[in-house]
């Protein structure tokens, strides 16, 4: 379902890739689904910034390797679009090259997916992106905070979180979100329903003003919280 048949309610999406046979395979899938809807597609950063300012769409599937602009210099600029508060992107490649994991992030991106995802897997991440749950995955996230997140070893733990006025039970979450879990592993680890779980992101969202679950991983890190080889101990 594409452009002005879209569903009421239904996940809008954009794709920029300057392959157009992917991204026609891309919205093929996407709109397969009766709950999302493209409404733009893109060839280039230049051309994403320009479709997502027209649509503002809830997800952006976006490339890293484009020419004009490439995709991670186009994630940060429409990260950093006040207008586009509500816009999440979802950064594809063929590669699960580190600093490119590590630019997305810290460029706002919400989620890293390789573009072998399986159909069901592109689907799943879209949806989860939406309801602002992080994408990267546990393997990815590992290499990620352990090269190139600057989280100083040693540095207290509490160290810089004082300003959030966080409960003990925030930052047991935080903790667990900066080290890669899930809703689900988190509270069979904190003995919680996962619906209490979401309960404490939302609240840890709006106390530490992140965009979405990957920015909650940021901070974990950036206060100290978290160190980087305890991420590295989950597979």
């Amino acid at each position: 379902m594409s452009g002005t048949d879209e569903p009421s309610g239904a996940i809008r999406v954009v794709l920029v890739d300057d392959h157009r046979l992917l991204r026609e395979s891309l919205a093929a899938v996407i709109d397969s689904d009766a709950q999302m809807s493209v409404v733009g597609q893109a060839a280039d950063g230049v051309e994403a910034l320009d479709v997502v300012a027209a649509t503002v769409p809830d997800v952006v599937l976006m490339d890293v390797r484009m020419p004009r602009l490439d995709g991670l210099e186009a994630t940060r600029r429409i990260c950093a679009d006040p207008r586009l508060a509500h816009t999440r992107v979802i950064v594809l490649s063929m590669f699960a090259l580190d600093e490119y994991v590590h630019r997305a992030l810290r460029n706002g991106a919400s989620g890293f997916l390789l573009k072998d995802a399986r159909p069901p897997e592109l689907i799943d991440a879209i949806r989860r992106t939406h309801h602002a749950e992080s994408l990267f995955a546990p393997r990815i996230l590992a290499r990620l905070v352990e090269t190139y997140l600057d989280a100083p070893a040693g540095r207290p733990p509490s160290r810089g979180l004082e300003r959030y006025v966080l409960t003990p039970r925030e930052t047991e979450v935080l903790a667990l979100v900066g080290a890669g879990r899930t809703n689900d592993e988190i509270a069979a680890d904190l003995h919680l329903a996962v619906k209490t779980v979401k309960h404490h992101i939302a609240h840890l969202l709006s106390k530490t003003g992140a965009r979405d679950r990957a920015q909650l991983v940021i901070t974990a890190y950036d206060t100290g919280l978290v160190q980087p080889r305890l991420a590295t101990n989950d597979p």
